[in-house]
């Protein structure tokens, strides 16, 4: 059985760019550079949070099971258990992800029942 890998929030945030994605979700580390053109929600709203902490926004938009078990084939490693004032700090910021959300649904709503 191999060991899993610990990330510092310093090294999570060297993969905040589009060709290099990282995401931390509940503590754990998902490398989804591979999965950006397939995000139903667009691409947008994981580089929104590129090298952070997605875990608020990841539940605030309420994933499926299937997300959730498709999040598992990304996963790279942990984020290292003294991190976790990084993981307070970055993910502090995720409210700025609701308001487009909910204007997508919106839109998307107003097109199929309207």
């Amino acid at each position: 059985m191999s060991k899993v890998k610990a990330y510092t929030g310093e090294q999570i945030q060297q993969h905040a760019k589009r060709e290099d994605v990282w995401i931390v979700v509940h503590g754990k580390v998902y490398d989804v550079t591979k999965f950006l053109d397939e995000h139903p929600g667009g691409e947008e709203v994981i580089l929104e949070h590129a090298g952070i902490d997605a875990t608020e926004a990841f539940e605030d938009i309420g994933h499926s099971d299937d997300a959730r078990e498709l999040l598992k084939d990304y996963f790279i490693g942990d984020l290292e258990v003294d991190d976790v004032a990084h993981r307070q700090k970055q993910s502090s910021g995720s409210w700025g992800i609701l308001i487009p959300v909910a204007v997508c649904v919106a839109l998307l709503a107003y097109k199929l029942y309207a």
